[in-house]
Order: C-alpha cells, then sequence, then structure tokens
C-alpha cells in the first residue's frame, strides 16, 4: 500500500457572514473604505437583513422581500467599493453593471435578463472552486498514480494484457521502484524531469455564432450544443514532471467534481444571497423636456423592472428567481433627480443614501489607512524592484492637497484623482526603478512640489495631465 498524501494546508472555510452584526460589518468596511458613515449602515443593515429572513417562520420568509438601496453620489466616493467588499464579506455572488448598457426591448443593446444569467454563471464558478478545494486531496493522489505510470510504465505478465494497468500484477522488485519514485516525486527530486502527458483539449476551433445583440442566451445554447456534438480528444505534451502534476490534478478535480450539485447550489446562492450592483442609474432615468431620437428610458426602467421586483429568468443551470437578490443602484444625479424614475421603479429602491464629496483630510487618510492605501500599495509595488519609497507626512498631505484643487478646478472625480496625481508623482521613479536595486526615495513636500506645482500653475497643462 502506498503511503498516503501529505496533506495539503487546508484553506480556511469561507467565512459565513451572515450572522455578523451591523455594527461588526461597518468596522470591517472601515479597514477599506474612508468615512461614508450612512451608506455603510444602510448595507450593513441590508446584509443583517438576509440572516434575519433565514430566521423566520417558512410562510412569512417567502414574503420578506430585500430593501434595495439606491446611493447618491459623486463619481469616486466609494459607492461601487461598498458594494462590493460587502458581497466579499457576505462570500456572495456578486456583478456589477452599467443601466446604461442596456437598452429597451426592440433595440440593439444588451437584454436586461443577461445581468442574471451572467450573476449565474459567477456563483457557478466560485462554487466550482470550492468544489475542487474539497477534492484536491483525491485528485493529486490520482494524479501521482498517472504520473508514476508515465515514470515506470508498468510491467505486463505474459500473456494477460489488463485493461488501464492497475499495477497489481506487478513484480517486487517493479513496486519497490515505483515507491522509491514516489517519495522522490513527493519531495520534488523528479520535478525537472521530462514526460509525455495527454490532456483534455476540446475539439475543433471556437466556434463564432453569429446572432443579433441582446440574444445572449440563444447564442450560448447554440455554442453548448456545438461544444457537446464536437468529440473530446487528447493533446500529448511534453512537460515537466511538477508541470504535470499540475495539468493532471486539475483534470482530476474536474472529472470527481459533480456538476448538476453545484448547479444547484449555484442557483440558491443567487437567488437567497446574490448582489447586483446597477451603475449610472441616473442615466436611464426620464427628464422632462428632453426630446429625441435617444433610446427610450422609460423603457429600460420597464424592462428592469420585473427583474427588480421579482421574476424567473432562465440559464442554462435551471430557472433563477429574482424575488430575493439585493439591487444596491447608484448615480451621480447631477442632472436627473431619483424622483425622475418611474414610480414603480422608485419604489423597488426604498433606501436612499446620499454619500458625501471626499474633502482634502479625506484624502489623506485615503492615502494612509485602509489596509489597500494607496501609499501602501505603491511601496509595495516598487518593493518588488529593490527600490524602497519613504513617504513623509509633508508630502501625503501635498499630495492630498493637489487632487483636492484639480478636482475643484475641473472635474470632480473623487478619490480616483489620486491615481492620477501619484503616477505623474512617480513617473520617473517607476520607470527608472530597474536600474536603482538598492536604493531609497525620500518623498516629502518639496519632491512632490517640485513634480507637479509646474503642471498644476499650468491651467490647461492641468486639464489634460492631472
Amino acid at each position: 500500500m502506498p503511503e498516503p498524501l501529505p496533506q495539503l494546508a487546508a484553506k480556511s472555510e469561507p467565512r459565513d457572514a451572515s450572522p455578523m452584526t451591523p455594527r461588526e460589518i461597518v468596522s470591517e468596511l472601515d479597514r477599506y473604505i474612508v468615512g461614508q458613515k450612512n451608506a455603510k449602515r444602510a448595507v450593513a443593515i441590508a446584509l443583517r437583513n438576509r440572516w434575519r429572513r433565514q430566521q423566520v417562520s417558512d410562510e412569512l420568509r417567502d414574503e420578506i422581500a430585500p430593501k434595495n438601496i439606491i446611493m447618491i453620489g459623486p463619481t469616486g466616493v466609494g459607492k461601487t467599493e461598498i458594494s462590493r467588499r460587502l458581497a466579499k464579506l457576505a462570500q456572495a455572488p456578486f456583478l456589477k453593471v452599467e443601466a446604461s448598457k442596456f437598452t429597451e426591448v426592440g433595440y440593439v443593446g444588451r437584454d436586461v435578463e443577461s445581468m442574471i444569467r451572467d450573476l449565474t454563471e459567477l456563483a457557478i464558478n466560485m462554487v466550482k472552486e470550492e468544489e475542487k478545494e474539497k477534492v484536491q486531496i483525491r485528485a493529486r493522489e490520482s494524479a501521482e498514480e498517472k504520473v508514476l505510470d508515465l515514470l515506470l510504465p508498468p510491467r505486463q505478465p505474459v500473456g494477460i494484457r489488463p485493461e488501464g494497468g492497475t499495477g497489481a500484477e506487478r513484480d517486487d522488485d517493479t513496486q519497490g521502484t515505483r515507491e522509491k519514485l514516489r517519495r522522490m516525486l513527493r519531495e520534488g527530486k523528479l520535478d525537472e524531469r521530462l514526460v509525455d502527458v495527454e490532456v483534455t483539449a476540446s475539439g475543433g476551433p471556437m466556434l463564432q455564432i453569429m446572432t443579433p445583440q441582446g440574444m445572449e442566451e440563444i447564442e450560448q445554447n447554440l455554442k453548448d450544443l456545438f461544444s457537446n456534438l464536437m468529440p473530446k480528444k487528447s493533446k500529448r505534451r511534453r512537460v515537466k514532471v511538477s508541470e504535470a502534476m499540475e495539468l493532471l490534478s486539475q483534470e482530476e478535480a474536474v472529472r470527481l467534481i459533480d456538476m448538476e450539485a453545484v448547479g444547484k447550489e449555484a442557483v440558491r446562492r443567487v437567488e437567497h444571497a446574490g448582489i447586483i450592483f446597477i451603475d449610472e442609474i441616473d442615466k436611464i432615468a426620464g427628464r422632462e423636456g428632453v426630446h429625441g431620437p435617444d433610446v427610450s428610458r422609460e423603457g429600460v426602467q420597464r424592462d428592469l423592472l420585473p427583474i427588480v421586483e421579482g421574476s424567473t429568468v432562465n440559464t442554462k443551470y435551471g430557472m433563477v428567481r429574482t424575488d430575493h437578490i439585493l439591487f444596491i443602484a447608484s448615480g451621480a444625479f447631477h442632472v436627473a433627480k431619483p424622483s425622475d424614475l418611474i414610480p414603480e421603479f422608485q419604489g423597488r429602491f426604498p433606501i436612499r443614501v446620499e454619500l458625501e464629496a471626499l474633502t482634502q483630510a479625506d484624502f489623506v487618510r485615503i492615502l494612509t489607512e485602509p489596509k489597500n492605501a494607496l501609499v501602501k500599495q505603491y511601496v509595495a509595488l516598487l518593493d518588488t524592484e529593490g527600490v524602497h519609497l519613504d513617504f513623509a507626512p509633508g508630502a501625503v498631505d501635498e499630495i492630498a492637497r493637489i487632487a483636492a484643487e484639480v478636482n475643484e478646478r475641473t472635474e470632480n472625480i473623487g478619490a480616483r484623482r489620486l491615481h492620477t496625481v501619484l503616477e505623474r508623482l512617480l513617473d520617473e521613479v517607476s520607470f527608472t526603478a530597474p536600474e536603482m536595486h538598492g536604493r531609497s526615495v525620500a518623498i516629502d513636500g518639496a519632491y512632490v512640489r517640485e513634480r507637479l506645482e509646474p503642471i498644476l500653475k499650468d491651467q490647461d497643462l492641468s486639464r489634460y495631465i492631472l
């Protein structure tokens, strides 16, 4: 009997975020997003309500609809990031779509139901990865046996030609050699040896199916039909043993996964935990006195309405109900107002949250406080080249001041302006970093002013560059 494969470091189980209290959810969001307390409270309550709904009696459970949210605020203040981090906390399928990409039925554009199909695909991938982790040990054991067969083909007894070659007929010498190879394989001593391995390849080139835009379901069904008709064929590759182990482990993991069960679990997650973030909702709000050949904004709202209200959408994994998917819409609403949305659509978003514009003080915090703060990101990036960036507090203040000033002069794009300013500031260091290995670069207020003040003083140039 071969020794069992050493246990791999188990990945931590996905944290069930539903029992987190609203206060804990807000605290977790605070680690990544500066300010916007009201928006964080709203999404924290919405997430907690999902857990509360599961605790009520069966007859009431289906009656409790999610309280969808509209976030109102300028670009770059954290609307998308709050929703994305919320979905990560909840380990929930999350999809961001732009309302302006959808058009009224009958026009060229995306079908609104495609967002549910896309969300289901994301859930399928999420569940499939989790299932791969569960069968990883078995898949690696199977891959190990196949690699050993490639390194030491089984000896066939005279007159017997068993299919598959399980190894039961090997003599003691062969078995001893096999176990010796097994130990060497696990110790990594055979990683550089080359073997010929067969991997499954799809039969034929990718089929291009021409269908009208907005017909994603028909197109996908046709592709699935033709891919099933195409025979699967193997492709022989000469690779290192280490790569062969990875390739064969992946194939075995896919074979061991029950895709029917994956489909059912993915649909369940979409229906009970899915989150869809609809950005630019103000772009489809009707505005009085505006006429022209534009596709009807009201028509798009009426197409979205059944999805948000609760309907059933056909996907290739089965019917998906949208009744309990949480929808979070957002928009700047500079020109249109939430009241310009049709009344039925407004009624499906009972929670309105206004996000505040970011100030210079907020920019200082964004640059330094969050777990993924921008300054930390740039320091880590340059560290890969052996260059150490040392940001003085005065430099951070100057960067924040310049970003806030440019936002006032030109279009206010919120915290996204910090990316532009930092890229311009560190342009020279980033370019020459490969030749600066082992050096430190001190970034102080004087350095920032030297690099950016000339651009800032030239109004036209600052509009173009910053």
